[in-house]
C-alpha cells in the first residue's frame, strides 16, 4: 500500500470491528493474538471520575504469568492520528506502546495502549457488552470469553458510546 500501514494490538473495545471503524475506517482484521506477562484490569485515570463509557475501560498492566489475548489490526498510516485521539493520548491518559504479539503465524510487534495514572473502576455494562461481542467477533479462546463474561460491572443503566455503534451479528 502506498501510504503505509501499522499493526495494532486491540484488546478492549477496539475488539470490536464496528468500534473500532467509527473513528479509523481502514481497520482490517490480521489475526488473534495474546501478549504475555499482562494482565486486562479496567479503571480511569486518577483525575477523570468519568467517562464517555460511565465506567471503567479497559488496560494492560504488567504482571509476570499473565496474558491478555486481542486482535491484531491493519491500519492505514492516516488512522494513526484519529487512533491517538481516540485513545486520548495528548490529553495524557494512555500512552502508545509497543508489544510483542503471539499469535499462530508468529510473532509480531505491535502499537497498543496502557492506561497513565490508573484506578480501579467497573466497566459499565454497556462497555462489557462491546468488549465481549467483539471477543466473540473475532473469535477469541473461548475461556477468555468466558473471563469477560463474568466480569462485574457498575450496573450504569443510561446513555453511552454503545448508542453510537450498530453490532452486526
Amino acid at each position: 500500500m502506498s501510504r503505509g500501514c501499522f499493526m495494532y494490538f486491540a484488546y478492549g473495545s477496539n475488539l470490536l470491528k464496528e468500534r473500532l471503524q467509527l473513528k479509523n475506517p481502514s481497520a482490517v482484521f490480521n489475526s488473534i493474538g495474546k501478549i504475555k506477562d499482562y494482565r486486562l484490569n479496567f479503571g480511569l485515570p486518577a483525575d477523570i471520575t468519568n467517562c464517555a463509557w460511565h465506567g471503567g475501560v479497559a488496560t494492560i498492566q504488567e504482571c509476570d504469568g499473565e496474558e491478555v489475548w486481542g486482535i491484531v489490526w491493519t491500519l492505514d498510516h492516516e488512522n494513526l492520528s484519529t487512533l491517538d485521539q481516540q485513545e486520548l493520548v495528548k490529553e495524557g491518559v494512555y500512552s502508545p506502546l509497543e508489544v510483542k504479539v503471539e499469535r499462530d503465524e508468529g510473532p509480531i510487534l505491535c502499537r497498543t495502549y496502557k492506561m497513565n495514572n490508573f484506578r480501579h473502576c467497573e466497566p459499565s455494562p454497556q462497555y462489557k457488552k462491546v468488549v465481549c461481542s467483539g471477543a466473540q467477533q473475532n473469535g477469541l479462546p473461548q475461556n477468555y470469553i468466558q473471563k469477560l463474561l463474568a466480569l462485574k460491572t457498575n450496573d450504569y443503566s443510561g446513555p453511552s458510546v454503545l448508542d453510537q455503534i450498530t453490532i452486526e451479528k
